[in-house]
């Protein structure tokens, strides 16, 4: 079959923010889980000027995939130039282009364009394909629309916090703890059921049932990726009621004395979900005290059971 040539699609959104400041957010990937649903983790790889290597992991279509791009960075333009470096099946070639127009002071014009090829030209995956570009183009733009007037706003409904614990013990031996999540049912007491995948090497898909205080669970989904033995960064898909985002890690630091291992959250809060979850007097400040409060706990409690077990194999 002879190759046609690349589809190219443009989309595009209204924000009610500087020019400069969206391209700013855009262009540091770490921001990116925050403001962007489909992407679970970005980082960069390499830098040489203007430009760089990253590695995102993100859902197309609800299945995880991750890939590595090359980006080009023209600040002076508010323009960042993109392109897969190796694509994930069935994407045989993807690249594009953010442009960020400025409309006034304080509103933008968001352009972002896309071209793409697919495996063999195939013609089922190039339906496949335009479907993934067209919902995650729109769901980004909406989502960076929204959180790039959130963060402009401040109003309190982001909040990121962490807990830690000292353990006398592995770095791996934390790290497998934290990694099997398909134990955490018999491991631990807030885990009613769980159900984990992995679709590819270090990439999960983490289905969990979870008690809460009055013993009542509630269901969350999760996509994580895994470093071993360092680091696990996860994005929540499914959320509990009382949250619009939920990210975050657990990081282990090996040093003389064993290891410090951390759990981060970042969190934004559904303020439309309060009264019905909390109460018609209830409010931010006691939907931020409740969520903290809850993932804390849990966070402390498989903190403190990965110690019990990193210890206990010493």
């Amino acid at each position: 079959m002879s190759q046609q040539g690349p589809r190219e699609v443009e989309h595009e959104i209204t924000v009610s923010a500087p020019a400069a400041a969206v391209h700013r957010l855009i262009a540091d990937v770490a921001n990116w889980p925050r403001i962007f649903p489909p992407t679970v983790h970005a980082e960069q790889l390499e830098q040489d000027g203007a430009d760089e290597r990253i590695r995102i992991w993100a859902t197309a279509n609800g299945e995880p995939k991750n890939w590595t791009s090359r980006r080009t960075l023209h600040p002076d333009a508010l323009r960042i130039d993109f392109r897969q470096e190796v694509s994930a099946p069935p994407v045989a070639a993807m690249g594009g282009s953010w442009i960020i127009e400025e409309l006034s002071a304080d509103t933008s014009r968001v352009r972002l364009l896309h071209d793409y090829r697919a495996v063999d030209d195939d013609p089922e995956a190039l339906a496949w394909i335009d479907r993934a570009v067209d919902r995650n183009s729109r769901t980004e733009l909406a989502a960076l629309k929204a959180n790039v007037e959130l963060v402009a706003g401040d109003s309190g409904v982001l909040l990121s916090f962490e807990d830690s614990v000292q353990i006398d013990g592995s770095a791996k031996d934390v790290y497998d703890f934290l990694n099997e999540a398909n134990l955490w049912q018999e491991r631990l007491p807030h885990v009613a059921s769980v159900r984990l995948g992995e679709p590819a090497p270090g990439l999960q898909t983490l289905e969990m049932d979870t008690r809460t205080k009055d013993g009542s669970t509630h269901t969350t989904v999760s996509v994580r990726v895994c470093f071993p033995h360092q680091r696990i960064v996860y994005k929540q898909t499914t959320l509990p009621a009382l949250m619009t985002l939920h990210t975050g890690y657990w990081l282990l630091e090996e040093h003389a004395d064993g290891v410090r291992a951390t759990s981060q959250h970042t969190v934004a809060i559904n303020t439309a979900n309060i009264a019905s979850v909390l109460g018609p007097d209830a409010g931010l400040a006691e939907a931020r005290e409740l969520v903290r409060t809850a993932l804390s706990g849990n966070s402390r409690a498989t903190l403190g059971h990965a110690k019990a077990y990193a210890e206990s194999r010493r």
